[in-house]
């Protein structure tokens, strides 16, 4: 017969740090298209006609 050995658990969890959330809407303010940088780097976000996100480079 196998012993069932109990893991003990952490009394508390870690806490995850809080993400930032940004409506999209808010950052595309024309309603069609926004330019994003990152490092130097130009990328082109934009909302479909069916309310997708399409980011591309």
């Amino acid at each position: 017969m196998n012993a069932m050995t109990q893991v003990p658990t952490p009394t508390s969890a870690p806490q995850a740090m809080p993400v930032e959330t940004y409506d999209a809407r808010d950052l595309i303010k024309n309603g069609v298209q926004a330019s994003i940088v990152l490092d130097g780097q130009v990328y082109c976000l934009r909302i479909t006609r069916a309310g997708k996100l399409i980011l591309t480079k």
